[in-house]
């Protein structure tokens, strides 16, 4: 048996952060270790804690999508600037989480399937020199 590479084995934690979504859409998760590998933050994309809402809300995906914590902004909240090595989420991140990855001075991401609404976070990782990969 093959042991999973330190990038492998984040994004296997975020697809089961993924899972406490409560997104019926798109459940996506994140993952940070630090320099030393460990693990200093697991989250999901969802509402803000203690907010409950009935079956309604989630009929409507483009009404609800404005309301919805990224799986990326809630990691970032639990991590300080320049602690992460390595962040792995289920889904390339949109425009506004990857500007705040590069704030956080995040050196590389890995992630697993594209985000078919926005892409511009190729560019932006780019741009500030981030390494991404495709697992």
């Amino acid at each position: 048996m093959t042991r999973p590479t330190w990038e492998e084995y984040a994004l296997q934690l975020a697809e089961v952060a993924a899972k406490r979504s409560e997104d019926i859409y798109q459940k996506v998760g994140a993952v940070a270790l630090d320099h030393e590998n460990r693990v200093i933050g697991v989250a999901y994309n969802g509402l803000s804690h203690g907010k409950n809402v009935g079956p309604e809300f989630w009929v409507n995906r483009d009404q609800r999508r404005k309301f919805m914590i990224h799986a990326e902004t809630n990691l970032l909240s639990l991590i300080k600037r320049g602690e992460c090595k390595l962040l792995a989420c289920t889904l390339l991140p949109c425009t506004a989480c990857a500007n705040a990855i590069a704030a956080h001075n995040i050196p590389k991401v890995v992630y697993r399937e594209l985000y078919d609404k926005d892409q511009s976070a190729l560019e932006i990782f780019k741009f500030h020199n981030i390494e991404l990969k495709q697992i």
